[in-house]
């Protein structure tokens, strides 16, 4: 009797706990199709962008001498009501302005260069009997000796290695002419037709969207312009203003030396650092004064470009905050490099301002969401 009664206990017990159900997840052949699809569609994107992106390189940089031009172009063909002979006028006026300044300095720089070349044997008779002011670094460091070791180590591999070398200069050389001319002409048809391509986009929108987006691309159009032209008139200021400091103080390769200037200054907050150190460098090893003079100019401009010139540019143009701008510039040089850093505050500022335009159309939408 008591085991009957245990076991109708048992059932009762047994009854009272819920059955685990087991839970089975179905995928219909669509979906996962879709998902492949996607993943396929992205890295085969993913694979062009990376192999034509030499090609993107020079589609940037010709925007970004379409937008340092397009103010130009835009006044003129207010004046003269045709867009493409104001195109030509810029464009032709600008190649000349850059053929100019070739006439003037190029000379100037290959015969710089061709001193410098000159003079490479008997720095490097110096620096083999631990003599001159980079006597040092054999004296030490015996890098003299450790280049010979590495010479003799090397053998024939080292003189197919200058032969690899010597081609891959000519290429270069080929492929830099190559792109010149490419961005010239990319540059010259992105002014000539730039505006046209923006109005046949946005005909395609309805009339609200349309003069919400046109209005947005005009304050995209206001900062990334701004900033460009703004960036290089500073970076030219950077180069001249470097290039009379060393000329003054009989610095050799003056010229080149103010041209790395004004290449490295484009480079927000960064580059003037890295161009204050080579001319630095470069200064002392001409003479102690002229190190502390160039050093001292690079303090100095430093300041003012940071406190006053970049002030005037990134206020009224792009207005973003310092931390703003360097994480933006960090991430930029991360992701690609020196164009990275370069095309950082410009991409910085449009998404401002896309992101300022979803915020006022969301509390128009909801005036609950202002408050």
């Amino acid at each position: 009797m008591a085991s009957r009664v245990e076991a109708i206990r048992r059932c009762r017990d047994a009854a009272q706990v819920p059955e685990e159900r087991e839970r089975v997840v179905y995928f219909r052949p669509r979906a996962v199709f879709v998902v492949i699809g996607i993943l396929v569609s992205s890295f085969i994107v993913l694979e062009i962008v990376w192999l034509s992106r030499h090609i993107l390189t020079w589609i940037f940089i010709a925007l970004f001498l379409t937008l340092a031009l397009n103010p130009a172009v835009d006044r003129l063909e207010h004046r003269i009501k045709r867009r493409g002979i104001a195109t030509g006028t810029v464009f032709i006026a600008a190649l000349v302005g850059v053929a100019l300044i070739g006439w003037l300095f190029i000379p100037i720089l290959v015969d710089q260069v061709n001193n410098f070349v000159d003079k490479v044997p008997s720095y490097l008779d110096d620096l083999t009997k631990g003599r001159g002011r980079l006597g040092f670094l054999q004296e030490k460091y015996h890098l003299v000796d450790k280049a010979r070791k590495a010479l003799r180590e090397g053998g024939a591999s080292k003189l197919f290695g200058v032969s690899g070398a010597a081609l891959a200069v000519a290429k270069g050389v080929v492929n830099a002419v190559l792109a010149t001319v490419t961005i010239a002409f990319m540059t010259f048809f992105m002014l000539l037709e730039g505006p046209a391509w923006v109005e046949s986009f946005l005909r395609q929108l309805p009339d609200e969207p349309r003069r919400r987006w046109r209005k947005v691309g005009h304050e995209i159009y206001r900062t990334v312009g701004g900033y460009v032209t703004g960036n290089l008139l500073i970076s030219l200021i950077a180069g001249s203003l470097t290039t009379i400091v060393l000329l003054i103080m009989g610095v050799p390769f003056a010229v080149a030396l103010g041209l790395i200037v004004a290449i490295l200054d484009l480079i927000p907050l960064a580059g003037a650092t890295i161009a204050a150190i080579i001319v630095g460098g470069v200064a002392f090893l001409h003479s102690i004064p002229a190190g502390i003079v160039v050093v001292v100019f690079f303090i100095v401009y430093q300041q003012i470009e940071n406190h006053l010139l970049q002030p005037i540019v990134y206020g009224r143009t792009v207005q973003l905050s310092p931390l703003v701008i360097l994480i933006s510039v960090l991430i930029g040089a991360e992701l690609a490099g020196v164009l990275g850093a370069l095309a950082a505050i410009p991409v910085a500022g449009s998404l401002q301002v896309v992101f300022a335009d979803w915020l006022r159309h969301r509390r128009a939408a909801d005036p609950a969401a202002a408050t």
